[in-house]
């Protein structure tokens, strides 16, 4: 996503630290973003089901429902906007947690601003890129037409991979993946054979020129857990020690 297309973008602040929210708020505004503030968990899911922000981002620990429900709420009902899970807690089964029910990005308090602001632009521009119809959410009604994509089917084992569709079966069975593990499938796909690093594919699929790697590793980890038929000894998404990770189709 372009500055120009993403000025005006909303972003939903679900946060109940006062200070925290506004300061956020604040930051965004300058940026040219446009910004709503919701207090608890459950206020949170009625609203952004209401408005359909172009982003959200969503602290766990919130009043009357956790973060982690709010997103289990949100994937369950389809509605599919990027969320940046931010948290104070260290736990690693909050981020796994988090990842696995469809967050697209997970950041830890205290996080710097900068970088926090660098990851909203990228997982901004990510989801304009893949939905390329799809018009930052400014209040008008107006749209833009959709880019055809190429008819493309990858096979591996017993899944089937449709990147135009944007689908994935195995077995014949229909496999949710969320926005940022089909990006990262994908790619690894397209790139069959390839060794890729970390830091290399924090930049292609995520857009961050710096991260933290383990974010790889889980978003891997989740996708052996829906695609492999045994995760712990994978055929498919495969570590290389030391350098990263390669697809195999055989």
């Amino acid at each position: 996503m372009t500055e120009e297309t993403a000025a005006g973008a909303l972003v939903a602040i679900v946060e109940d630290d006062a200070a925290i929210a506004e300061g956020l708020a604040l930051n965004l505004k300058l940026l040219n973003y446009r910004t709503e503030t919701i207090g608890d968990g459950e206020t949170a899911v009625t609203r952004i089901e209401e408005i359909r922000p172009d982003l959200v981002l969503l602290d766990i620990t919130l009043p009357v429902q956790s973060g982690l429900w709010v997103l289990e709420q949100l994937r369950g009902r389809e509605i599919q906007v990027p969320i940046i899970v931010l948290s104070a807690r260290q736990d690693e089964f909050d981020k796994v947690a988090a990842l696995g029910l469809g967050a697209d990005d997970y950041i830890t308090k205290p996080f710097a601003l900068a970088e926090l602001l660098a990851r909203v632009a990228a997982v901004l521009r990510r989801a304009r890129l893949s939905d390329p119809g799809r018009a930052p959410n400014n209040g008008s009604t107006s749209e833009v037409p959709a880019t055809l994509q190429p008819d493309k089917i990858l096979r591996f084992g017993d899944v089937v991979v449709d990147l135009a569709e944007r689908t994935v079966s195995r077995a014949g069975c229909a496999v949710k993946l969320t926005h940022l593990e089909f990006e990262l499938l994908s790619f690894l796909c397209s790139n069959s054979g390839r060794v890729h690093s970390r830091e290399e594919l924090l930049r292609q699929v995520w857009g961050f020129q710096q991260g933290q790697a383990r974010t790889v590793d889980n978003f891997v980890a989740q996708l052996r857990a829906k695609l492999e038929r045994d995760p712990d000894q994978p055929r498919h998404l495969l570590t290389v020690r030391g350098s990263g990770y390669r697809f195999s189709a055989a």
